[in-house]
């Protein structure tokens, strides 16, 4: 007899209980996510980004600058000879110095010597004529008043007279003349200073008033410095001081320094004493001159220098170091300025002169402020910092006195080259 058929009901509890499974599963894999994101919800703030600033200070700066030019003698005398002959002697050392009036070439007087003496021989002769001519327009003279004479022969003997001293008086110019030329056989130094080499020896035949000097005479102490500097920079100048930014120094001293070819400073000050009134069309400059003392003779005419101008003293001047400063392409400058809230703020700023690697603030910052210089890439405008306080980057400390000796490139491409 055949069995009965068995339900089907643990196979169905089978499926309810992996469905049954599957739905705890996933119940708690919601579960840990909601957890998750209320973990997330619920995290702590992130920490403020940690950078460095330099509070700006006024600072004294002393605003220099610098200009090439060459050393010029201020009295040059170029020994030339006034009559023709030829050279008999030398009577100086080449190189060495000479006073005033000192003999330096002899020509061979002999020639001008017997034209001194024919000149005198003249003089005496139309003295002699002179002496007659005299004694008889006197004689006449009496004469006439008896009617010895006729009035006319008389006229005559005063007009030979008068005749007689005019010739005196040519033959004593001439004389005169013969003597200056026998003088200037012998050529002397119209002034003090060094002689340089001689151009032409004993024996060599010269003429007067001729184009080549036989040598020259220089004044070495103190030598004139001849520099140039840019209309531009006159005027910039020029507004800084009517501005108030620059303080003038006294009026009747403008102290000026060099700085020989080989970069060694010049151990005496120079003063300047002359500005040029007219700008040359072709260079744009003005030129500038100033008398160093040269006692020992360390500068000589023609030689390169650098001269160091103080224009100005600037008493309360902002420096900000170079590396906080970005330029636009347009050339404009700006930096970040963290605020009292300790936030992060761009702010347009005009900057003058370079000090060293410092930029001169003009406008857009005052003094107490709190410049970014490192951290710039970590932190953001508007972001919350925790601002310390660093050192200037030149490693002097912030307010210290330096000098400025350059002014900021004119065109952004150079402005942004000195920034990096």
């Amino acid at each position: 007899m055949p069995h009965p058929a068995r339900p089907a009901t643990p196979a169905i509890s089978s499926r309810a209980f992996r469905f049954g499974f599957a739905l705890c599963l996933a119940a708690g894999l919601l579960a840990a996510g909601c957890s998750r994101n209320d973990s997330a919800k619920t995290a702590a703030p992130p920490q403020p980004k940690d950078v460095g600033v330099v509070t700006l200070k006024p600072e004294r700066i002393a605003f220099n600058t610098e200009l090439s030019g060459r050393t010029v003698a201020p009295v040059i005398a170029e020994i030339r000879p006034q009559v023709g002959g030829i050279i008999q002697k030398r009577l100086f050392s080449e190189g060495s110095q000479v006073r005033a009036g000192q003999p330096l070439y002899q020509l061979d007087p002999a020639p001008f010597q017997a034209a001194y003496a024919s000149a005198q021989a003249n003089v005496r002769k139309a003295e002699s004529t002179l002496a007659t001519a005299r004694t008889v327009a006197k004689r006449n003279s009496e004469l006439v008043k008896i009617d010895a004479i006729s009035q006319q022969v008389n006229e005559s003997t005063l007009a030979a007279a008068q005749q007689a001293e005019a010739d005196v008086a040519v033959a004593r110019a001439s004389e005169q003349t013969a003597r200056i030329n026998l003088g200037y056989t012998r050529i002397n130094s119209p002034i003090t200073g060094w002689v340089e080499l001689s151009t032409v020896t004993p024996g060599a035949l010269v003429t007067a008033n001729q184009a080549t000097a036989l040598t020259t005479v220089q004044q070495l102490d103190p030598v004139h410095v001849h520099v140039t500097q840019s209309s531009a920079e006159l005027l910039r100048l020029k507004r800084d001081l009517a501005e108030g930014r620059l303080q003038r120094g006294n009026a009747n001293e403008a102290p000026i320094k060099l700085l020989l070819e080989d970069g060694s400073a010049y151990p005496y000050d120079g003063k300047l004493t002359f500005a040029g009134v007219t700008v040359d069309a072709g260079t744009g400059s003005v030129t500038l001159r100033a008398v160093v003392p040269n006692p020992d003779r360390l500068l000589m005419p023609g030689m390169y220098v650098r001269a160091v101008l103080r224009e100005g003293v600037n008493e309360a001047a902002l420096l900000i170091p170079q590396q906080a400063v970005t330029r636009a392409p347009d050339g404009s400058a700006s930096t970040l300025v963290v605020g009292p809230d300790d936030k992060i703020v761009k702010r347009p700023i005009v900057v003058g002169r370079a000090v060293t690697n410092r930029w001169q603030v003009l406008e857009g910052l005052a003094a107490g402020e709190r410049v970014l210089v490192e951290g710039s890439q970590r932190a953001k405008v508007g972001e919350t910092v925790r601002a310390s306080e660093i050192s200037a980057p030149d490693g002097k400390a912030a307010g210290s006195v330096a000098s400025a000796s350059q002014a900021p490139p004119a065109n952004p491409a150079a402005a942004a080259t000195a920034v990096r």
